[in-house]
């Protein structure tokens, strides 16, 4: 059986399978699944036609015997002679002085490595095994207690031992519709390809039953979610919906309108509502927000909204209680500051029934916070939550319907993987009025430049934000960055303007003074970390400097460039980089080109990689084994939609041709009830 450990194959004790674990190696299956990462070409070449710099394989006579000369700590050169026809050249290998024993006088060896025509020479990579099947050889990631060599060894054993136990696990119509491999010989043609089409066509079928396979567990959730028997219905007021709605002291934008329809739909459905809604940087989603907590409220229910900060969490309270009348719905805040007396009586109000939406950060879903009838839970800026976090405020309710916000634009490949059990609603429509954020780069050496423009802003009665160099997993030295630049910059603004320092380390209190004096042109430029990413809203602050802008990701520079450009007047971003090599250079051009969120999170994406945007733990992502979410788009839509047939076909798990199929979901999860 695939599913067996390692360990039935022989030379596979204790210490190398614990070696195999660390690789994510445990069973059979997992090491048949262990793919290559690249193939090298060992095809034997002939001296004439090899270009200086080539990696090749010459097969060759050794023409005089092997010496090792050592240098430094553990570091020696082996070098030996070599002769084909009648052309002699010489080889070296670095650090690798075990290979003295596999090079013999007047032998004929087999030898890889990078050919220096200048020289005559080849640095050495690997000798060849003289049964090396094939001109391919597979190269995997490996580390020091599994060597190259070791695993392919394992991978044959395991092949020749098992191979007859690989079953199909996609059904005969897909394999005949999109003419795919078997799944028994690619995954052989996988490791040991006889050619680039062989590896090719292998790598097709691999890519499409991963995703397929991953979509049909999605896509399942997605119905079994959708049930009626995790729905409530929030048979909403639609009269007081539309007096409040045409009481909002703006026009809602169409793409407004429509996100709303879309909620308000899913409210009068008995199934249980997941929807995500996206849009940029001030599109509008606490307006939404707003309006579907007020439907909730009118139907008897009461709604909840987390948020990652509590500056956010304070900004959308006071935002709601704008809109809202405080004689039809009783809010509340809980956050952690909350004092305890306060925090007592919140909670037993929420337990009567009294508050009608409460908004937090995540005490809402501490122990002991219990509501009376919640119906409607939003969550802000998501991705910041783990998926336990949000499954946690869920379940303070009976299944209450839940909308996740994001204003970090999520590309279409990221949203079918990471939220595809979700309806996803897009903004993708700016309010009347705004203004594109200008967004310029310069170099370091033009920072004093750009402050003295920065004062001629600030003499127009405008704000500014500098945000100061991100140093990765160091919260320490970025404050110590911030109160280094924070008493540059003091200096430089004094005595005509106030300027104020924001960092992560701060006590809430003064955070709170701080975020108030900068909202009341108390303080004219506020240096901060990234804690003002997310929500602060000051449409008097007109520019942004972003120190060391190179250091960011693109969907961050985007989300802080989302702070100013929320008032009338025109606003500016300040990118100060002086990027070290061609990516940092792509992502200050890419900033300065384009205002669209959507655009940028996809070049984040296609730069970065999936993992580097989001964080694997934070975000849920499904690690692939050979599928790449950006290179195989294409694949991974066409799963989707094969997942989705299967799911609408009735009854489709009674079908004999979905039995291999049914039986390896059911294998891989078997807690999923709706495989059954």
């Amino acid at each position: 059986m695939l599913q067996e450990p390692v360990t039935n194959i022989a030379g596979v004790g204790e210490k190398r399978a614990q070696a195999l674990s660390d690789l994510g190696i445990e069973t059979i299956e997992d090491l048949l699944s262990y793919y290559p990462f690249r193939y090298d070409d060992i095809k034997e070449r002939d001296l004439a036609e090899i270009n200086d710099q080539e990696k090749v394989t010459i097969k060759a006579t050794v023409v005089s015997p092997p010496v090792i000369n050592r240098f430094g700590y553990k570091k020696s050169r082996l070098q030996f002679r070599m002769m084909q026809g009648h052309d002699v050249f010489s080889v070296s290998f670095f650090n690798q002085p075990y290979l003295k024993d596999k090079v013999e006088l007047s032998e004929d060896i087999a030898v890889y490595g990078k050919w220096d025509a200048k020289r005559n020479s080849l640095t050495g990579m690997k000798i060849l095994a003289a049964n090396q099947e094939g001109d391919f050889a597979p190269i995997y990631h490996v580390s020091k207690a599994i060597r190259q060599q070791t695993l392919v060894d394992l991978i044959k054993k395991a092949f020749a031992r098992f191979k007859d136990q690989i079953e199909e696990n996609l059904p005969l119509s897909l394999i005949e519709k999109y003419r795919l491999m078997g799944r028994k010989e690619a995954m052989y043609a996988m490791h040991f390809p006889n050619d680039p089409k062989e590896h090719h066509q292998a790598k097709r079928r691999v890519v499409f039953e991963e995703f397929f396979l991953f979509q049909m567990k999605i896509q399942g959730l997605k119905k079994e979610e959708k049930s009626e028997k995790h729905g409530i219905v929030i048979a909403y007021d639609v009269e007081r919906l539309k007096a409040f709605t045409q009481k909002l002291p703006f026009q809602l934008t169409n793409a407004q309108k429509r996100v709303t329809n879309e909620i308000c739909r899913d409210f009068l459905l008995p199934k249980h509502m997941q929807r995500l809604l996206q849009g940029d940087v001030g599109s509008g989603k606490t307006v939404v927000a707003a309006i579907a907590l007020y439907a909730a409220v009118t139907a008897g229910f009461q709604g909840a909204l987390m948020v990652p900060t509590e500056i956010l969490a304070q900004q959308h309270l006071a935002s709601l209680n704008q809109l809202f009348d405080p004689l039809e719905v009783h809010t509340a805040l809980l956050t952690s500051s909350t004092k305890p007396k306060e925090r007592q009586q919140i909670i037993e109000q929420l337990q009567q029934g009294e508050i009608d939406v409460v908004v937090g950060t995540h005490s809402l879903i501490q122990e002991g916070v219990d509501f009376s009838n919640l119906g409607l839970v939003i969550t802000d800026e998501q991705h910041r939550f783990g998926v336990n976090q949000r499954k946690g405020l869920r379940e303070k309710g009976f299944q209450p319907d839940v909308l996740f916000m994001t204003a970090t634009p999520i590309p279409r490949t990221l949203a079918i993987t990471a939220y595809g059990e979700m309806d996803v609603s897009v903004i993708d429509e700016m309010p009347a009025g705004r203004l594109p954020v200008e967004t310029r780069w310069i170099k370091r050496g033009q920072l004093n430049d750009a402050l003295k423009n920065a004062q001629l802003e600030l003499k127009k009665g405008r704000q500014m934000y500098v945000i100061c160099p991100l140093i990765e997993e160091s919260e320490s030295l970025d404050v110590q960055n911030a109160v280094e630049l924070y008493e540059d910059l003091k200096e430089f603004f004094a005595p005509e303007f106030a300027t104020g320092l924001l960092h992560g380390k701060m006590k809430n209190e003064e955070k709170e003074a701080i975020m108030t004096a900068f909202k009341e042109n108390e303080i004219q430029v506020l240096i901060s970390t990234t804690v003002i990413e997310v929500g602060v809203d000051v449409p008097n602050a007109t520019m942004m400097l972003i120190i060391d802008a190179d250091r960011f990701g693109l969907a961050q520079l985007h989300q802080l460039r989302g702070r100013v450009g929320r008032g009338k007047e025109a606003s500016y971003c300040i990118l100060v980089a002086n990027p070290k090599n061609e990516l940092g250079k792509e992502r200050m051009k890419i900033m300065t080109e384009t205002n669209n969120g959507f655009i940028v999170s996809q070049k984040d994406l296609e730069l970065r990689g999936p993992g580097e945007v989001f964080g694997f733990k934070q975000s849920g992502l499904p690690e692939f084994v050979a599928a790449d979410i950006v290179a195989d788009a294409n694949v991974l839509e066409v799963a989707k939609e094969e997942a989705q047939k299967l799911w609408h076909k009735k009854n489709w798990q009674l079908l004999p041709e979905y039995a291999g199929l049914l039986s390896y979901l059911k294998g891989k999860d078997p807690e999923n009830s709706f495989f059954d």
